[in-house]
């Protein structure tokens, strides 16, 4: 049955995290510390759905703090931060309750936590609340920003169980053979949409439905040797029975139990979690900055100046008295930390307070392992910029401004350049949501020239509103960028956006054209499909426009930037295989969940969908067969018969045919393809035809007390009378007690019945012209009744199209689905599952698009910087179910030689293609060019598919090419006018086919 209204909200989430998920709504986390870093952990667990989060600030808000935290507006400024918070957040999710604290943290306060969350508290309170938090059981964790560093500590105590440490559900696969020995190797395959490295050294697995070797069956969890791809060892199986058929292999997950120690201890022998020995030194250095930081407060009861010398060694020789106990200081690391240490960044907020609200989650859900215990996190490259070293402390020093915080790390003229960029925005999603909240916070384009464009095709739906931070219930239906820049504008009136509901593609090259790109100071991608990422990625090479491309996967993310001339350019990813299996799989041998979805959606479009079309189409131009091959208007003609056949005069005949229905697919078919292949069928002496990847069916027998088959008949009841436009009535006893008093006549196999097992087989098929004349004849007939009588409908029947957010549309799908399971023993897949795989929905939460968004803004920095050194530049690779980031400097774009010299992937030509009679060149003058340049003949010009010269035809023809103008040539081709185009060319003795020839010619127009 449908999921709960919860579920359609947080369903992307449930994805992520699982079953735990569910513990979210009777938990209560206090978040203590509403700056920036504060108000990302606060959000992410408030649109995240946890019960109750309660505020803690004892301050107020400056307009500093509005560098940062996106919850406070202007008028907040001087109230309580908690107490101004708390109204924004309460109404970004109505089902979580927000609560504010400005009193003390006591002991009695904190007691009625699950968790709690420390940011911007003194060491002394750290250690305090730490203390009493591990010796009650409550999680407990410190998350800080400063600068351009970040710092996060989780203790959650001894003996904390983790429940399901990985992501995504346990490997299976489907058993084809089984040795009997010591060890016994089990031979398998996985599913189509499965890697090839299922199972692990170590890992446990179970066995089911094994025929032959029983033994297997239902015993507990075996440990597994792999040898390859396909085979593992399980064990000593020499005296088991000899396997036969059948059984799928099975990972077993069990339980983990992690320690912690209290902060106390964990400050001074630190466990940090790292992922090299190098940013191993980094983080033990920074560890012993931030311990540095807080004597430093204590000693001057401020932070240190920005940019000022004699502060930042006074914390180095802080740090290096700590640092003795705690192994090698990067000296360096602590003085570049401490030079910005007064800084709050919004982006480094976003990533620090993002991996701690997932942390909060993990202790929460008992899903993923946590950190183990430190973390640290840092930008200092950003301070590698040209020019940055040079910054003083009067160039950092505050204004009075809400970009203090960002003026004491890059100075205050970076900030005026910030106003001024151009930028656009391509989705308005979670990722993009995120990055206009950044932008927002950075001032990106709120100065004099400012413009930032944000275009979305979609509209705000339900499910968005677990993560994407700028929509609330009321925005449902309304559209995505319309919305977003209304928040932005709220957020901070000064920064001019725009927002455009159109698609980034071919289709809008008018819109999106060349100059348009080249005026942009860079482009930011927050799209969620490959193609669209792939075609902004050619459109940002071709312009020569600065790309931040990023994307999301559950908790895994990734940040590229592709900066021209400087990184190579983003290789488009391979388009994900078309998740269709062959017809015959799934028709008579499916092995997997994937399979029997498939089927259901194959069930659900043809009962419900093409169906109604055809007839819908016949009735209005009955002729419309005749333009079909001769097989397939017979095929569409005995649908429209017995479609017209079936048609419902009420609710009951809807309840009816949804059980003959439930009759023909569960039982009949099965029992029929039994017939014709009965268990012990061999396809030769010795071989099995049930063998191998073919699993055994059974057919079912109907029993409308089972609530999987009641809940297939209801629904494809309710589907079938929307497609009639018959009313339903009655609930769901009235339907049991119809369904109970029905008799089907018995099944009766028939002995010449052909089942196709491959689709050439079912190709192959003749059609039959006498039928196909008949049929026409019988619905001509059947039409002119309908159009004459009484009941006569325009459209008569109403197509139903699959909708995965649609609850009775995925009622249909998970019972047909888990019924066909069950006929050949696999396993079923609850609601959600289904409506991931059936949906193909990419699971999705808010900790991870905001970390992502957070690692993408800090590119932006170098970018609107200028920088031309690539070494600032980071790729990122995040995951947040293990806490792991690893961001490495991109690669340079590749050269190659061509003709007098060496080029690079970037690099083009120009030409003004005006001829010297003052209009658009011929194509000789370019040939002429380009011979100049290259000291070449050029044998092939070239315009995409189109060929402006070709040496290899006659001289006639070469004659005619080379006399055209090159506008000429492209409007013989049917292409639209444009002011520039991109040519290719060949020249003598070249490889046509090679990866590089010469640099692209881009020649304008006037």
């Amino acid at each position: 049955m449908a999921g709960s209204g919860a579920e359609g909200r947080y369903s992307r989430q449930l994805y992520v995290l699982g079953g735990g998920a569910r513990r979210l709504a009777g938990a209560e986390v206090l978040v203590s510390g509403l700056r920036g870093t504060g108000a990302q952990v606060a959000a992410a667990l408030v649109l995240a759905g946890t019960g109750r989060v309660v505020l803690h600030d004892r301050g107020t808000a400056c307009t500093a703090d509005r560098a940062q935290q996106f919850l406070l507006g202007e008028s907040d400024v001087g109230q309580n931060r908690a107490e101004a918070s708390q109204r924004v957040l309460a109404e970004l999710n109505p089902h979580v309750a927000v609560a504010a604290h400005t009193g003390e943290l006591s002991e009695a306060f904190l007691a009625s936590f699950q968790v709690v969350v420390l940011t911007e508290s003194p060491l002394e309170e750290q250690l305090r609340i730490g203390d009493f938090c591990h010796a009650q059981g409550i999680c407990f964790i410190v998350a800080d920003a400063k600068g351009l560093a970040g710092q996060l500590f989780c203790d959650f105590g001894k003996d904390f169980v983790v429940e399901d440490p990985e992501e995504g559900d346990p490997a299976y696969a489907i058993v084809q053979d089984i040795s009997q020995g010591n060890p016994g190797v089990v031979t398998y395959i996985g599913a189509e949409d499965s890697s090839s490295k299922l199972f692990r050294n170590d890992d446990l697995v179970v066995f089911s439905g094994v025929e032959g070797m029983t033994e297997l069956n239902n015993r507990e969890p075996i440990p597994v040797r792999v040898l390859d791809d396909f085979r593992l060892e399980i064990g000593d199986t020499s005296s088991f029975s000899p396997y036969r058929r059948g059984g799928l292999v099975s990972q077993v997950r069990l339980p983990q139990v992690h320690s912690y120690e209290p902060l106390r201890r964990a400050l001074v022998d630190p466990k940090i979690q790292v992922v090299s020995s190098e940013e191993l030194l980094r983080s033990r250095s920074l560890h012993a900055a931030f311990q540095a930081l807080h004597a430093f407060r204590e000693e001057q009861g401020r932070l240190p100046r920005p940019r000022a010398p004699a502060d930042a060694e006074r914390v180095l020789e802080l740090a290096r008295s700590l640092g003795a106990q705690q192994g090698p200081l990067d000296e360096d690391v602590v003085r570049a930390f401490a030079s910005v240490s007064a800084g709050d960044l919004c982006p480094v907020a976003a990533v620090v307070g993002a991996v701690a609200a997932q942390e909060v989650l993990k202790a929460i859900t008992r899903k993923f392992v946590p950190v183990d215990q430190w973390m640290y996190f840092n930008a200092l490259e950003c301070l590698a910029l040209e020019g940055a070293a040079q910054l003083t402390e009067e160039d950092c020093a505050p204004r009075g401004s809400r970009y203090d915080g960002q003026i004491a790390v890059f100075g205050a003229a970076f900030q005026e350049q910030l106003g001024r960029q151009k930028y656009l925005v391509v989705g308005a999603g979670a990722i993009g949501c995120e990055l206009l909240k950044n932008f927002a916070m950075m001032g990106l384009a709120a100065g004099p020239g400012g413009d930032l464009t944000v275009t979305d095709m979609d509209t705000v739906a339900l499910s968005n509103l677990h993560r994407q931070l700028l929509y609330r219930t009321a925005d449902i239906s309304k559209p995505k960028s319309v919305v977003a820049a209304a928040a932005v504008q709220r957020m901070n009136p000064d920064v001019k956006v725009t927002p455009h509901q159109n698609q980034v593609g071919l289709a809008t090259e008018h819109f999106y054209g060349d100059d348009f790109f080249r005026h942009l100071d860079g482009v930011v991608s927050a799209l969620d499909t490959l193609e669209a990422r792939a075609y902004l990625e050619s459109r940002c090479f071709r312009c020569l426009t600065p790309l931040l491309d990023s994307g999301t996967e559950g908790p895994r993310g990734n940040v590229l930037p592709m900066v021209p001339h400087l990184t190579k350019p983003l290789v488009p990813a391979s388009t994900p295989r078309d998740s269709t299996f062959p017809l015959c799989t799934l028709q008579d041998v499916p092995r997997t969940i994937q399979h029997t979805l498939q089927w259901a959606r194959n069930e659900f479009e043809g009962l419900f969908q093409l169906s109604a079309e055809c007839v819908n189409r016949f009735m209005e131009d009955p002729a419309f067969p005749e333009q079909l091959p001769e097989r397939k208007a017979l095929e569409v003609l005995e649908q429209v018969q017995e479609s017209l056949r079936e048609r419902p005069r009420d609710w009951q005949d809807c309840l009816c045919w949804a059980q003959r229905r439930w009759q023909s697919c569960y039982h009949d078919a099965i029992a029929q393809l039994l017939h014709n292949f009965p268990p012990e069928h061999e396809t030769s002496p010795g071989v099995p035809y049930w063998s191998g990847d073919r699993s055994c069916p059974h057919p079912l027998t109907f029993d409308p007390e089972n609530v999987t088959h009641l809940e297939y008949v209801l629904a494809a009841a309710h589907l079938f009378a929307q497609v009639h436009k018959v009313p339903p009535r009655g609930d769901r006893a009235d339907a049991q007690a119809i369904l109970r008093s029905m008799v089907l006549p018995p099944f009766m196999p028939q002995d010449r019945l052909q089942i196709p097992l491959a689709e050439e087989q079912e190709a192959q098929a003749p059609a039959d012209s006498r039928r196909l004349a008949e049929l026409t004849q019988d619905l001509m007939q059947r039409r002119q009744e309908l159009v004459g009588g009484e009941e006569a409908q325009v459209p008569l029947m109403e197509p139903i199209y699959f909708e995965k957010d649609n609850n009775t549309h995925m009622d249909f799908i998970t019972a047909a689905s888990n019924l066909r399971a069950e006929n050949y023993g696999i396993p079923p897949a609850n609601w959600l599952t289904s409506k991931r795989i059936a949906g193909r929905i990419v699971p999705a939460i808010i900790t991870t698009t905001a970390a992502v968004a957070g690692l993408a803004c800090l590119e932006v920095y170098k970018l609107v910087w200028g920088c031309r050194d690539l070494s600032c530049y980071r790729n990122s690779n995040l995951w947040l179910s293990e806490y792991r980031l690893i961001r490495v400097q991109p690669s340079p774009p590749p050269t190659y030689w061509y003709g007098r010299r060496e080029w690079s992937c970037w690099d083009r030509l120009e030409l003004r293609a005006v001829g010297a009679d003052g209009q658009e060149m011929r194509v000789r003058e370019v040939l002429d060019w380009l011979e100049s340049i290259h000291g070449r003949t050029v044998t092939t010009l070239l315009h995409g598919y189109t060929v402006l010269y070709d040496a290899g035809e006659d001289e006639e023809t070469q004659s005619q090419q080379r006399a055209q103008r090159l506008l000429q040539n492209l409007k013989d081709a049917g292409e639209p006018r444009r002011w520039e185009l991109e040519l290719k060319y060949v020249c003598a003795g070249e490889d046509a086919e090679a990866e590089y020839n010469g640099p692209p010619l881009l020649c304008s127009f006037p």
